[in-house]
């Protein structure tokens, strides 16, 4: 088998949310085997800016949807969907 690879983009619940702070504790919760590889920006609306992490995560582990449940967990996380998935 090989690599997926994901953009997933994380809204966080404010536009008064420190970005670095975020991305770190994303960086924190996820699943073992997989990894973030690139962060980038996603300017939404009134001030909010959503994070696009591109994450890579081992192919037999099911895919994103681990990934997708830590994010979601995170405080601050209002929401957290897949923008683009592959293979590598």
């Amino acid at each position: 088998m090989g690599d997926v690879v994901a953009a997933i983009k994380v809204m966080p619940d404010s536009p008064e949310i420190d970005l670095d702070d975020l991305q770190n504790r994303l960086e924190d919760t996820l699943p073992e085997g997989a990894e973030i590889s690139d962060v980038n920006t996603d300017d939404v609306a009134f001030g909010l800016t959503a994070l696009i992490p591109t994450v890579i995560v081992p192919d037999e582990e099911g895919g994103t949807e681990a990934v997708e449940e830590a994010f979601s967990e995170v405080e601050d996380v209002e929401s957290v969907s897949v923008e683009d998935v592959g293979r590598l």
